[in-house]
């Protein structure tokens, strides 16, 4: 009975619609907390990708996982850590893109 519940559940993982978006958050983002916050919002969410600081003071977001987790996340970016003031959020969906096993940031 296990063996079916196991073969069940990899079947319904199996049907998850995975997506990938690249963020691009402007506004008082680097300093402020930003990148480790959506770290830790992306695993509470269970996807992987990266958050890194960009040299024209933005934040470059990649979010890997289940479309509607995507999703929520993009929506928190508006939100970030305390101390950050999002005036941006530019996204676009990345049609084939490997996801990364984890959420990192850099």
């Amino acid at each position: 009975m296990r063996a079916l519940e196991a073969r069940g559940e990899r079947e319904a993982s199996a049907n998850i619609d995975v997506i990938a978006k690249k963020c691009l958050v402007g506004g008082r983002v680097q300093g402020v907390f930003y990148r480790a916050t959506a770290a830790q919002r992306a695993r509470e969410l269970g996807l992987t990708g990266h958050a890194i600081n960009l040299p024209d003071g933005r934040v470059e977001v990649l979010a890997c996982g289940d479309a509607n987790a995507v999703d929520r996340f993009v929506e928190w970016l508006w939100t970030g850590s305390s101390a950050s003031k999002v005036t941006s959020v530019e996204v676009t969906e990345l049609a084939e893109h490997a996801p990364p096993a984890t959420f990192r940031t850099g």
